[in-house]
């Protein structure tokens, strides 16, 4: 799967999600500082999930109505680094085929998708 992490994510989690195989864009090696609608914009140019922790895209996504191919948003905040990726690499082992186009959240214990139609 191919998928484009917000600057706002953890190190680790790109690299684990490489490691397991998975193309991973991150904006912080890119393009860092552009505005979240620009980072949604390329997510969708590379038909990409987005990984992120900024509660914003939810304002993007289900207010402003944007397009996009799929949102993770991870809210493990007291989480380790190390941890937060394993979380993140077992929810997509886990659901791959409920990711694009739809809304995740992964927090501790809970993973959470929401179909989004458009």
């Amino acid at each position: 799967m191919k998928f484009l992490a917000d600057e706002s994510v953890d190190r680790p989690i790109v690299e684990r999600l490489r490691q397991e195989g998975h193309q991973v864009l991150y904006i912080a090696e890119l393009k860092p500082g552009i505005p979240d609608d620009a980072v949604l914009n390329l997510a969708n140019q590379e038909t990409a999930l987005l990984l992120t922790t900024d509660k914003d895209f939810g304002e993007l996504v289900f207010r402003q109505r944007l397009h996009m191919h799929g949102v993770i948003l991870i809210r493990l905040a007291g989480v380790t680094p190390v941890r937060k990726a394993e979380l993140v690499a077992l929810a997509v082992r886990e659901h791959l085929s409920e990711l694009p186009r739809s809304f995740a959240v992964i927090m501790p214990g809970i993973f959470r998708v929401r179909r989004v139609s458009e």
